[in-house]
């Protein structure tokens, strides 16, 4: 344990180094502050209740984003994994879904919903489709040989879905997750950028942009990635916490991870 703190310590701490190093080079604080700089800022926003109020309503937005697009993803598999039919039918809104750029999304979403709410739209419809594909994947790939016992035994659909089809997607559903969360909130902080709700960190750094302070534009962007992070890592444990409850083994008694 202490090698792996000691050890990325040592990488952060190159990481900084080569910071400070672009920024003496550059010499000007309004276009690459120093890390000392965005550090001590950092620690001004941190002691205000400002801050945990705009980070509070960011983090509802776009995880509620994330949590819808996570279930419709995973029931719109399920579907059209068994039904040609609605595969047929859902593929044309799915690539158009993947191939539209996420700015014309944001721009056409304000023109019907609240700004407020645009955020998470736009994180929901980063993760649907990719939690979709997986999950219709897992589905499809689901051991045959395992069918043919559970019919020949007479297991219920329900029994079926619990015992041999969930954790037949498990590992294509992490998979999935671990693509989408990262994606998903930087799409709902770029739309919160350009659609600047009112309390939002895409407020607090369209405002940093717009009156040049660079410092708080550093120091917002780190708040975005260490937040992406922790949700990605949370987001994570929290599914898997919940599969393995309703499975608790994988194939070969593997635990989820």
């Amino acid at each position: 344990m202490m090698k792996k703190i000691l050890k990325y310590s040592l990488i952060a701490l190159v990481w900084i180094g080569l910071w400070q190093l672009i920024a003496m080079a550059v010499g000007h604080e309004l276009l690459f502050p120093a890390p000392w700089a965005v550090i001590v800022r950092l620690g001004e926003l941190v002691i205000t209740l400002d801050f945990y109020k705009t980070i509070g309503l960011s983090l509802l937005r776009i995880v509620a984003g994330i949590a819808i697009g996570v279930v419709i993803g995973a029931l719109g598999g399920m579907l059209t994994a068994f039904s040609k039919l609605a595969r047929d039918f859902f593929a044309p809104a799915l690539a158009v879904i993947k191939s539209t750029p996420v700015v014309s999304f944001i721009f056409l979403i304000v023109l019907w919903i609240s700004r407020d709410v645009a955020p998470l739209i736009i994180a929901a419809m980063i993760v649907t489709p990719v939690v979709w594909a997986n999950a219709e994947t897992g589905f499809l790939n689901t051991d045959k040989a395992l069918l043919e016992m559970a019919n020949v035994y007479k297991m219920s659909r329900a029994s079926k879905i619990k015992h041999i089809y969930l954790p037949s997607i498990a590992s294509y559903f992490f998979a999935s997750l671990r693509a989408s969360l990262g994606m998903a909130w930087k799409a709902g902080i770029a739309a919160e950028v350009l659609l600047v709700p009112v309390i939002s960190i895409g407020k607090m750094i369209s405002d940093a942009k717009i009156y040049f302070e660079t410092v708080d534009l550093f120091a917002w962007t780190v708040v975005v990635i260490i937040l992406s992070v922790v949700i990605e890592k949370l987001m994570v444990v929290l599914f898997s916490a919940l599969a393995n409850k309703v499975f608790p083994t994988l194939k070969g008694g593997e635990k989820i991870d």
